[in-house]
């Protein structure tokens, strides 16, 4: 046997392991995992024997190198990171506001568009009351009978009308001539069983009111054929005046003295008053908070029982 030994060599096998993901940063800037860099110290690692102390590198030296080398590579992607995160951060913030100056200028056009609905809705009443203002010397006559001997000669028709119903203007020496008097529409639609109606223009808009006012105290006739007599209006407001229709019914059933007032106001006579509505949903409002009205003007129902 001999008094030294050889030295055995250790054996330099790589560690049968599995290599782990990469990391990935931000933008695809990727780090080796740490099995790997480990594994990598070890094969790099200076070979340490006993005989042998003048090596070049120690472990230790070895190993702080590589931290060293770790530190700044993680230096170098952090400061990447960061780069990319402020970019983020300023374009986010960038939306932000540009977001916060498309939401008040959204604020400032929704302001416009409200006051453009009110300036239409303002010349749209102008427009209306002109219109009515025009016919102010008219009177609407609903249904007279839908004859040539009739259409032929309104005007007569409209004389005669007012000699039987209201003969006292003619005695108090009023004018009772009309400028013209024509059907409305101009074209007849044959589908239609109900006469047209006709629009007569009086000269004298004193005349005309006095015969309203008579047409609203009784039923007016022609030859003994009932007839209404009321007054011409434009299209809008006449149908405003027909929304009024199943409560005006129902409120002269109740003795409330309704009536139609210009262009379409509601007056009822109620408990010693006079109390005037322009909208129906006031008068639903008032009638509800009153016991003797309320419950008695619901006019949904009333369809509902109609239909």
């Amino acid at each position: 046997m001999t008094n030294s030994t050889e030295a055995q060599k250790p054996q330099n096998t790589k560690k049968n392991k599995k290599k782990g993901a990469t990391l990935d940063t931000f933008y695809g800037a990727k780090i080796q995992n740490t099995e790997q860099i480990e594994e990598n110290i070890q094969e790099n690692s200076p070979k340490s024997s006993k005989g042998n102390r003048n090596s070049p590198q120690t472990h230790e030296e070895f190993e702080s190198e590589m931290t060293k080398k770790m530190e700044a590579l993680w230096e170098e992607k952090w400061e990447i990171m960061q780069k990319k995160f402020m970019h983020l951060q300023n374009q986010f913030d960038q939306t932000v506001k540009e977001n916060q100056a498309l939401k008040q200028e959204l604020i400032k056009q929704s302001q416009n568009t409200k006051k453009l609905e009110e300036n239409i809705k303002y010349l749209t009443d102008k427009v209306i009351d002109l219109e009515n203002r025009g016919r102010r010397e008219n009177l609407r006559i609903i249904g007279l009978p839908e004859k040539p001997e009739i259409n032929t000669k309104l005007d007569m028709v409209i004389q005669d009308i007012i000699k039987e119903n209201c003969p006292e203007i003619l005695e108090q020496g009023g004018n009772t001539a009309t400028d013209r008097a024509q059907r409305t529409p101009s074209t007849l639609n044959p589908q239609k069983t109900t006469p047209r109606n006709v629009i007569a223009k009086f000269q004298s808009y004193q005349t005309k009111e006095k015969i309203l006012q008579e047409a609203r105290k009784r039923q007016f006739r022609y030859k003994g054929i009932p007839i209404r007599v009321t007054q011409d209006l434009a299209s809008s407001t006449l149908n405003d005046r027909k929304a009024w229709n199943m409560i005006f019914r129902k409120a002269r059933e109740l003795g409330l003295q309704p009536r139609i007032s210009y262009p379409a106001k509601l007056t009822i006579y109620f408990q010693g008053k006079v109390w005037a509505f322009n909208k129906i949903e006031d008068f639903q409002l008032f009638a509800k908070k009153r016991p003797e009205l309320c419950g008695k003007f619901d006019t949904e129902n009333q369809r509902a029982r109609n239909t």
